[in-house]
């Protein structure tokens, strides 16, 4: 049986902050984080708070640079070093290839909840992807009154929903998931752990932190240990 491809790899990634508050004191927090991921792949990454799982996911989108090592992204037949590639590649890698739902969801001013969700469509005509956002929107049990509202003065949890479905209307074949339950009820983790399932079926590598052993035990195939590096120097 041929072993699906790897969609993600991390080579030797380590990651420090200077604390310039502090005299320049520097805090490592990875150092040699090798990981690979797979298509159809869930990986949790696991560790005690302050290890550097956030870091670490952040760090694979790019939105922090590592120090050393690479992070190797399959995008459009061939990989990109995400740690060395320039500014606009990465955002064509985010685009095409690498989703990413955080925690909070950055709220747009005036922009309605359905418009938020119908802007991460890929390749769809505007009424399609308002579309296809509305049934995600239904899916994640936002009532269709709420579809035109700006999500500013939304729940934490209906937050949460909106941007669990901008992250998955793109269908990107690699997918950052940091906490996607953390301020949901039962009802609408249920349909999240569904959601990640198809995901993994249709080929999509996860990476996630996933706090809720639930949650973990149903969608990890396995997880990823994250020991605590913080020595200052």
């Amino acid at each position: 049986m041929i072993a699906p491809p790897v969609m993600l790899r991390t080579e030797g990634l380590a990651k420090r902050f200077t604390l310039h508050l502090q005299g320049g004191l520097q805090l490592n927090v990875l150092n040699n984080v090798d990981l690979e991921v797979r298509a159809g792949e869930c990986i949790a990454l696991a560790g005690p708070s302050g290890a550097g799982k956030s870091t670490l996911l952040r760090s694979l989108y790019g939105n922090y640079r590592a120090d050393a090592g690479r992070i190797l992204v399959r995008h459009n037949g061939g990989f990109v070093d995400i740690v060395s590639a320039l500014p606009r590649h990465v955002v064509a890698v985010r685009e095409e290839t690498l989703g990413y739902v955080s925690q909070f969801l950055r709220v747009v001013p005036r922009v309605s909840a359905l418009d938020i969700v119908a802007d991460a469509a890929r390749g769809l005509a505007p009424d399609a992807a308002r579309a296809a956002a509305a049934a995600l929107l239904h899916r994640l049990n936002i009532p269709a009154s709420l579809h035109i509202l700006p999500p500013a003065t939304f729940s934490g949890g209906e937050q949460q929903r909106i941007n669990l479905a901008r992250g998955f209307i793109g269908g990107h074949p690699i997918l950052l998931l940091d906490e996607p339950t953390a301020s949901l009820d039962t009802a609408n983790r249920d349909v999240v752990i569904a959601m990640i399932r198809e995901a993994k079926a249709g080929g999509a590598a996860i990476v996630g932190i996933f706090h809720d052993a639930f949650v973990r035990d149903a969608i990890a195939d396995r997880l990823y240990q994250i020991a605590p590096y913080q020595q200052a120097a």
